[in-house]
C-alpha cells in the first residue's frame, strides 16, 4: 500500500495541506484575471522612449525602429480601452494625443481626475479646444517636467520649445535604451535558436539524451505533500505575510511608496521561504537523526564553478526561443491576458528609487531563484524522477512550478521555463546551474523593465 507505515498524523497534515492549497491556488488564479498584463504597459514604455529618442535615430535606421509614428500608435492603443478604465496619465495623453475630429473633451471631463495639477491641466486643454490660438504661460507645466514623455505632448500640443528638457543628449539615451530593448532580446533568441537546434540534433543523431546521475533525497511523495502545500502554500503563503506585511508597515510609516511596496515584497519573500526551509531541515535531520549539511543533498556543485555558469547560460539562452513562442502563441488566441506579476509593474512604474530598484534585485535574481531551486529542482524533482522516470518528474515538477506563481496568464511560459529548467538540472547534474539559469532569466526581465523607465 501506498500510505504503509505513514503515520495518521502525518496523513492528516498532508490531506488538510492540500485541501487549504486547492482553495488558496484558486483563488489566486482567479485573482490573478482581475489583474491587468503588464504587456500593455510595456508596449506604451517602449514608445514613448521611442518618441522621445526620434531626433537622435540615424535617418537610414528610421525605419528599423520606427514604423508609424509612436504618438498615434499610442493613442491607437489606449483608444481600444475604455476611457473611465484609463489611468490619469494615460487619459491626458489621450486627451493630448486625440485626433482633430474626435471629441473627447467635455465639459465634465475635469471631474474624471483626483490629481489638483491634472484638473488644471484639463482646464487648459479644454480652453485649447475652444480657441485654437490660445497660447497659456508654459510656467504653468513645469509641474510635469518630471514627466518628459508627457512634458513633450504638451509642447507639440501648445507649441512651445521643450528643448531645454528634452535635450540632445537625453534624445540620445534614449535611443541606446530603445537599442539594447530591441538587439538584446533579438541577440538571445537568435544565439537561444542556434543552440536549441544543435541540442536537438544531437539527442535525435545519438538517440538519447545524456542525463547524469540523480541523487534524490530518501523522502516519500507524503514528504513533498506536506513540503509544498504545508511549507511553501499554508506557511509560506497563507500565513508569513501575516507577520512580513505587519513587520514593514510598522517601520514604513516615514519612507517613500516605492521603498515600502520593494520592503513588503522583500520581506514578504523572506518570510515565504523560511517555513519550507524549515521543513527541509526537519525532513533531513529526521533522516539520520541530526541535521549534516551535505552538497549532494541538493547535488549543488559548486566546483568547478565555470561548468555550472557554462550550463546555466546554456540552459537560459536554449529556453528563450521556447518561451517567447508559447507567449506569441498565446498573446495570438488570447487578446488580453491579464495576471501578470505584480512586482513587473513595480519595477515598471517605479519613480528611479534606486534603494527600491536595489531590493527588488536582490529578491528577483538571488532570493527568488535559490530558494525556489532548492524546492523545485533540489527536491522535488529529483524524488519525482526517482518513483516516476525523469520525463515526467521535470513535466510534473515544471507545472506545479508554473502553477505556484499564481498567474494564470503566465502559467503557460512559466511552464516551459520550468521544463527547461528541469532540463538544465538534470543534464547538468547541478542544482547550481539551473539556479544561474533562472537568476539570469529574473535578471533579464528585471533589466528590460529597468531600461523601459524614462
Amino acid at each position: 500500500m501506498i500510505f504503509k507505515n505513514i503515520s495518521k498524523t502525518k496523513l492528516s497534515l498532508a490531506f488538510i495541506s492540500l485541501v487549504i492549497t486547492f482553495f488558496v491556488w484558486q483563488q489566486g488564479l482567479r485573482d490573478s484575471l482581475n489583474r491587468p498584463s503588464v504587456s500593455f504597459d510595456i508596449s506604451q514604455k517602449e514608445q514613448e522612449i521611442t518618441a522621445l529618442a526620434v531626433q537622435s535615430i540615424p535617418t537610414n535606421l528610421k525605419k528599423f525602429f520606427i514604423s508609424d509614428d509612436p504618438v498615434d500608435q499610442i493613442n491607437n492603443a489606449l483608444s481600444q480601452v475604455l476611457f473611465n478604465e484609463l489611468s490619469e496619465r494615460n487619459k491626458l495623453i489621450r486627451i493630448i494625443s486625440s485626433k482633430l475630429n474626435e471629441s473627447i473633451i467635455d465639459k465634465n471631463i475635469s471631474k474624471e481626475f483626483e490629481n489638483k495639477n491634472y484638473k488644471l491641466l484639463v482646464d487648459e486643454l479644454e480652453k485649447k479646444s475652444i480657441d485654437k490660438t490660445y497660447k497659456p504661460n508654459i510656467e504653468k507645466f513645469d509641474f510635469f517636467k518630471g514627466d518628459r514623455f508627457l512634458y513633450h505632448l504638451l509642447s507639440k500640443k501648445f507649441d512651445f520649445d521643450d528643448s531645454s528638457l528634452i535635450t540632445k543628449s537625453f534624445s540620445s539615451k534614449m535611443f541606446l535604451k530603445i537599442l539594447a530593448i530591441r538587439l538584446i532580446p533579438l541577440l538571445t533568441i537568435i544565439i537561444g535558436s542556434i543552440l536549441a537546434f544543435k541540442t536537438l540534433w544531437k539527442t535525435i543523431s545519438m538517440k538519447k539524451f545524456e542525463w547524469k546521475e540523480i541523487k534524490p533525497l530518501d523522502l516519500k511523495l507524503i514528504d513533498m505533500v506536506l513540503l509544498i502545500s504545508g511549507g511553501f502554500v499554508v506557511l509560506g503563503e497563507v500565513v508569513s505575510p501575516l507577520f512580513s506585511i505587519s513587520l514593514v508597515e510598522l517601520f514604513s510609516k516615514n519612507i517613500s511608496i516605492e521603498v515600502s511596496q520593494s520592503l513588503k515584497i522583500f520581506f514578504g519573500y523572506l518570510f515565504m521561504a523560511i517555513p519550507p526551509l524549515f521543513i527541509v531541515y526537519y525532513q533531513i535531520k529526521s533522516l539520520d537523526g541530526q541535521y549534516i549539511f551535505k552538497k549532494d543533498y541538493f547535488q549543488f556543485n559548486f566546483l568547478p564553478i565555470k561548468d555550472a555558469i557554462f550550463q546555466g547560460i546554456k540552459g537560459w539562452l536554449t529556453i528563450i526561443p521556447f518561451v517567447l513562442l508559447i507567449s506569441l502563441i498565446m498573446n495570438s488566441l488570447i487578446d488580453n491576458q491579464n495576471g501578470s506579476n505584480p512586482l513587473l509593474e513595480i519595477v515598471l512604474n517605479n519613480n528611479n528609487n534606486y534603494l527600491s530598484f536595489i531590493l527588488l534585485f536582490v529578491t528577483t535574481t538571488l532570493f527568488a531563484p535559490l530558494f525556489e531551486e532548492i524546492i523545485f529542482r533540489g527536491i522535488l524533482l529529483p524524488t519525482l524522477s526517482r518513483d516516476f522516470g525523469i520525463i515526467l518528474g521535470i513535466i510534473v515538477s515544471a507545472f506545479i512550478f508554473a502553477l505556484a506563481h499564481l498567474s494564470l496568464g503566465e502559467m503557460p511560459p512559466l511552464f516551459v521555463l520550468g521544463i527547461g529548467l528541469g532540463i538544465t538540472r538534470i543534464a547538468s547534474g547541478s542544482l547550481l546551474s539551473s539556479v544561474i539559469m533562472h537568476s539570469l532569466w529574473n535578471g533579464l526581465t528585471f533589466f528590460n523593465l529597468f531600461l523601459l523607465r524614462t
